[in-house]
């Protein structure tokens, strides 16, 4: 079992806003897991996505299966 601690970051395209979240794309490989947390609440909860699941998602976003907002 690894013991390797999260690695955060956001998007490049964050505009600091205050509506973004961070990843720890790290953990993808050793633990088959994203965490996802809030940026404006790094020690808050934090949400661990299956890595297939959030490889999905991000795919989806990419071709605008969600449309635009």
């Amino acid at each position: 079992m690894t013991t390797e601690l999260p690695r955060w970051c956001k998007s490049s395209y964050s505009d600091n806003g205050g509506n973004c979240i961070e990843v720890a794309t790290n953990l993808a490989a050793p633990r088959d897991l994203v965490p996802i947390r809030d940026s404006k609440n790094p020690n808050g909860p934090v949400l661990n996505v299956p890595a297939h699941a959030f490889t999905a998602f991000v795919t989806e976003v990419k071709t605008g299966q969600f449309g635009t907002a």
